[in-house]
């Protein structure tokens, strides 16, 4: 008995790879026990080794619980995603890949339009798309709705010729993480599903056997505005890809965007976008959760306009020209630094003040109003101011801004004067706190005690600014107003 625990503790020591050379001054029954030992080791190091596998790499079990639970290969199941804060439901506008197409790291899947932009959204897994189950054009698809399979090995694909989703959500993937949604912003009912969807334009969905149609997000979006056949259109981009301006020209197959009407119609039903019901929902919210009031004033432009002239002569040779909307941006970003209540939020239990000043700018598109940001608006110059604000305003209209360049700023400006229009009364963007609203500059008769004739012309400009009375009292509204058309009036104060 001793030479046999001798030998099982000599080999446990080595590993039981000397295990042989100890056998032969054991006994029978020694040496069946030894084999029982031997067995209980082999299980356990193989026990082992398989546990630290799966800590290594915890995904080995995940296509395991997939193949058991529904009897079909190791996959990988796509649900919609939430690519901003906001987005509640999506569009899929267009499939870049079809059935049975290899996915590598990087590639473009799939274009969605969310409440605020289209967006790329680009392949979660290696391996071949075995199935799509929600095809181009579809509206409203609410988040965590199953988009498609992807598997691992291209044999796997003929499984899921005649898969059908059982229609439960499947938990989105963890994207990027975001700003989430102003604790004042409170999750409202959807929209009344639309009746009658718009035509799709996009590329015919997979298995079709039409050709796939390649053509730039801009370009889908303005063909299906438009409702341009892009199958008609020649592309002038790598690969034969259609680009924007590929379809200026283009003869429109029926009205823009919208199935063509009955003789005997009286009217149109037009669909909403996402960010249409997003602005809608938001603008109701406003109205009626925030206890708005007005403060106007008039502010004399002359100074600021001989400025400007003098300025953009200086710049002509750099190419850059500011506009007067650029002047607004930064005195205004200055006046909240002088009057920071003006910069603060709402937020139920208390209100922040925020340090830096981000002045959201309203831009109009196609789609609805969006409101892209000049960050840190005070600290910087007037040519910096001009061209941020051109670059977001274009990528606006083109559906391409980023959810950082639109989502947050602390204040916000709505100019409608190159319209004409002389004042008016903007919605305050929760959870911002104020809002200015800015009107036309025009010629006005003032009093002049100089003046041989006891008044002057001038030009003047109207602004309104729309206050959150919970946050901003009436008198730090005037106060704000004050410095602002102070620095208007004597622009050379900017520089201090």
């Amino acid at each position: 008995m001793f030479r046999f625990k001798g030998a099982v503790s000599f080999c446990i020591r080595n590993g039981g790879k000397r295990f042989d050379s100890k056998l032969h001054s054991l006994t029978r029954h020694q040496r069946l026990a030894l084999s029982v030992h031997r067995i209980a080791c082999s299980c356990y190091s193989t026990n082992a080794l398989f546990h630290n596998q799966l800590k290594r790499s915890p995904y080995v079990l995940s296509p395991l619980r997939q193949f058991s639970s529904d009897g079909l290969p190791p996959h990988h199941r796509v649900p919609l995603p939430a690519l901003s804060p906001t987005m509640e439901m999506g569009t899929i506008v267009s499939w870049e890949k079809k059935e049975g197409d290899k996915l590598n790291e990087g590639d473009l899947l799939a274009e969605i339009e969310t409440d605020k932009a289209t967006m790329g959204f680009e392949t979660p897994e290696e391996g071949y798309l075995a199935k799509i189950l929600v095809p181009a054009g579809s509206k409203d698809v609410p988040l965590g709705k199953l988009l498609c399979i992807i598997v691992s090995n291209e044999a796997d694909i003929a499984a899921f010729k005649d898969f059908v989703d059982s229609g439960e959500a499947v938990k989105p993937a963890a994207a990027k993480p975001s700003a989430p949604p102003p604790p004042s912003s409170a999750p409202l009912p959807s929209a009344p599903p639309v009746p009658q969807p718009i035509p799709s334009v996009s590329a015919p969905s997979p298995g079709s056997g039409a050709s796939r149609i390649f053509a730039s997000p801009l370009a889908r979006s303005l063909a299906r505005d438009k409702g341009i056949d892009l199958s008609g259109v020649h592309g002038s981009g790598p690969g034969g890809r259609i680009r924007a301006q590929d379809l200026e020209g283009a003869v429109p197959s029926t009205p823009a965007g919208m199935p063509a009407a009955a003789p005997s119609s009286q009217f149109i039903d037009i669909p909403m976008t996402n960010m249409r019901q997003v602005i809608a929902r938001r603008l109701l919210q406003s109205k009626q959760t925030i206890p708005h009031y007005y403060l106007s004033i008039d502010v004399q432009m002359d100074r600021i306009l001989r400025l400007r002239a003098q300025l953009n002569d200086m710049l002509q040779k750099d190419g850059v020209k500011l506009s007067v909307n650029d002047f607004i941006v930064k005195a205004a970003a200055l006046a909240c630094k002088k009057v920071p209540e003006v910069n603060s939020s709402w937020m139920d239990t208390f209100i922040r003040q925020f340090n830096s000043v981000d002045v959201s700018v309203a831009v109009s598109t196609d789609a609805g109003l969006i409101t892209p940001i000049v960050f840190r608006a005070d600290a910087k110059g007037l040519s910096t101011i001009s061209s941020d604000t051109k670059t977001l305003a274009s990528k606006a209209r083109e559906g391409k801004l980023r959810p950082e360049e639109f989502q947050g700023g602390t204040f916000t400006i709505s100019n409608l004067g190159m319209f004409g229009i002389k004042n008016f009364s903007a919605v305050i963007n929760p959870p911002q706190s104020c809002i200015l609203a800015v009107g036309n500059t025009e010629s006005t008769l003032i009093p002049d005690e100089t003046s041989e004739k006891g008044f002057r012309a001038a030009k003047m400009m109207s602004v309104t600014l729309s206050c959150d009375h919970r946050v901003v009292d009436g008198a730090v509204g005037a106060q704000w107003l004050v410095h602002f058309k102070k620095l208007l009036e004597q622009p050379e104060l900017m520089l201090l």
